[in-house]
């Protein structure tokens, strides 16, 4: 399934209501801390892609794990300058390579955060520096790949002492689970449901 820009920037002009949030297994009674992702839209000529990073194996949270480029936001700092600042300060993406185009739905956790995810049209050529404490590798996955829903899985396993039921999309031998996925899921259904 091939997009292009203008049809891509019409399905998120009809998302659904910001209310409308995915909420994973297992966040039931957990406070809510605000967050905020950059989801990279990287604009290329051969075809458009999606900008992850995969974290370090040493931090406290999500170690290891595939994720977009984000984190907490800071005492009255908004989604959208959290979305930037963070991703600035982990892929070394300059802010001004970047055009937040909209939010889509908050995604809750289970692990506790209410996060904002920032849709961003990425320029290139861009250069990006991962931070080594935090992001071991940056790599790109086709949107095209992204947005056909037959590559999305739903997977259960025991972790953190429960069975715990979650989306997954594998891809080139890389494991995108959790809220990565789910965020990913959320755009395929409001592109596909556009259609």
């Amino acid at each position: 399934m091939s997009v292009d820009l203008e049809r891509l920037r019409n399905s998120l002009l009809r998302e659904p209501a910001a209310s409308d949030f995915v909420q994973e297994e297992g966040g039931e009674g957990l406070p809510l801390t605000p967050a905020a992702v950059l989801f990279p839209i990287v604009l290329r000529d051969h075809g458009h892609t999606v900008l992850l990073t995969q974290r370090t194996a040493h931090l406290r949270d999500h170690a290891g794990q595939i994720s977009f480029p984000g984190g907490g936001l800071n005492p009255g700092e908004g989604a959208m300058a959290g979305a930037l600042r963070e991703a600035h300060e982990e892929i070394g993406l300059d802010p001004t390579k970047v055009d937040l185009f909209g939010q889509m739905p908050q995604y809750h956790t289970g692990t506790g955060f209410s996060v904002s995810p920032m849709i961003g049209f990425v320029k290139t050529p861009c250069d990006l520096v991962p931070d080594p404490g935090e992001v071991a590798d940056i790599f790109d996955v086709p949107l095209d790949f992204i947005l056909d829903p037959r590559n999305m899985r739903q997977e259960t396993r025991f972790y953190r002492g429960a069975w715990r039921s979650f989306l997954a999309v594998p891809w080139s031998g890389r494991y995108i689970w959790g809220a990565t996925a789910g965020m990913l899921a959320q755009l395929s259904r409001i592109v596909n449901a556009a259609n």
